[in-house]
């Protein structure tokens, strides 16, 4: 498993607008004391090897967290798949994961089913699947799809899904731990979050 973790490059995604945050920097929001980011850092550790931060703003801020930030191509907050792209021009490994910045009941040893249905299919991306629908921000991409990727953003193209499937995917069953991708859009979810959640800690 460590030689495998060598190969894989693990990116927290963090470069949104927050919006639905009064704007706030969604990965810096604190939850139960610590960065929302901090707990996506935490579980790559068991999952990958090298890690990096696509951050758009407060990048000294991203920094001080203790790993490389990468920001988008361009300034105009593209989604994503722009926040992937980068990684996957940055990564020096075989593989990139990416997490989102604002999952903090994620758990490291769960991210490993993606590379074990990857290799399993022998596909070029695998991601999470909840039992009803896709996780596309959790997910195991080849690092060859980066030219394949830069085309799809410069065509004007933006929806994750639409670019997914137009590979080989395969779909790593998380059913048996929805918990995992419970996240907070706006600082009232944050707040019910840290008071669901709490059992899972």
């Amino acid at each position: 498993m460590a030689d495998a973790r060598e190969q894989i490059t693990g990116v927290v995604l963090a470069g949104g607008r927050g919006r639905r945050m009064g704007g706030a920097d969604k990965g810096l929001v604190e939850f139960q004391g610590r960065p929302l980011a901090a707990y996506a850092l935490d579980a790559l550790r068991l999952a990958a090897g090298p890690i990096l931060i696509n951050a758009n703003r407060n990048r000294e801020a991203y920094a001080r967290l203790g790993f490389p930030v990468v920001a988008d191509r361009t300034d105009s907050f593209d989604g994503p798949l722009a926040g992937l792209l980068s990684a996957l021009e940055a990564a020096q490994t075989e593989y990139v994961l990416t997490v989102p910045c604002d999952c903090p009941l994620i758990d490291g040893r769960l991210l490993w089913r993606l590379h074990d249905r990857l290799v399993a299919e022998k596909a070029e991306i695998c991601a999470a699947h909840d039992g009803g629908r896709i996780q596309p921000m959790f997910l195991l991409v080849r690092c060859r799809l980066a030219e394949d990727l830069a085309a799809y953003l410069t065509s004007g193209q933006r929806k994750v899904e639409t670019w997914l499937k137009a590979h080989r995917l395969a779909l790593a069953d998380y059913r048996d731990h929805p918990q995992l991708f419970a996240n907070a859009n706006t600082l009232e979810e944050l707040a019910d979050l840290a008071t669901s959640g709490s059992r899972a800690w």
